[in-house]
């Protein structure tokens, strides 16, 4: 990914909460077929490795885990994301020479990736993430709450997929390379706008206390 440096976000506790934030995520993984990529969602339990490692499960019939990967696999996360208008910089009235561009945060999670089909491991990956996500629901569903002989067979379905994360590259691009002016602008375009992705931008961007 390409990273000016002032859009460079390397700090782990912002990476990690991209990571958290991120509904969905791409894994990438290079094959001698070329690369295969698949939308899936992904955890990372920080309290393994240096980095963290990434848990989440692909359908069994999907080919991405049967073609030995090329290297390090690849999991691309998004976060809020929003179109930027030239009509809401301050330099707009004052030279004209602007243009559009697009705000936005990523992070990519490199490292060697594992496929796993083991029971045990595939009921505590898919419980985990279970959680994760209906944690916060009024009354979360719970895999144990559906028979055990059914969670087996839909277990037999999938594949799990493990990535010890070697490196991370995380990128905030939210305006930091345009006037104080033009930053107030485009944060108060954003703030007003019905699209709930651009309001979230809006908070990210960096202005004056």
């Amino acid at each position: 990914m390409y990273i000016p440096p002032a859009f460079k976000d390397d700090d782990i506790e912002s990476i990690r909460a991209t990571i958290r934030g991120a509904r969905l995520a791409s894994l990438v993984t290079a094959t001698a077929e070329g690369p295969v990529a698949t939308p899936l969602p992904l955890f990372l339990d920080e309290s393994e490795g240096q980095h963290g490692v990434l848990y989440g499960h692909v359908a069994k019939a999907n080919p991405q885990w049967t073609l030995p990967p090329i290297g390090d696999a690849l999991a691309i996360f998004s976060g809020p994301d929003a179109y930027v208008t030239p009509s809401w910089y301050a330099t707009k009235q004052e030279t004209e020479k602007v243009v559009p561009t697009w705000n936005y945060v990523a992070v990519h999670a490199y490292g060697p990736v594992e496929f796993f089909q083991e029971p045990q491991r595939l009921l505590d990956a898919v419980t985990r993430l279970t959680n994760r996500h209906e944690g916060a629901r009024a009354k979360p569903w719970a895999v144990s709450d559906a028979p055990a002989d059914f969670i087996a067979a839909q277990l037999r379905g999938i594949v799990g997929v493990r990535i010890p994360v070697v490196r991370f590259e995380g990128k905030r691009k939210m305006s930091q390379n345009r006037s104080e002016a033009d930053r107030v602008g485009v944060a108060a375009g954003l703030a007003a706008s019905e699209n709930p992705s651009d309001r979230e931008a809006a908070a990210l961007i960096p202005l004056p206390i």
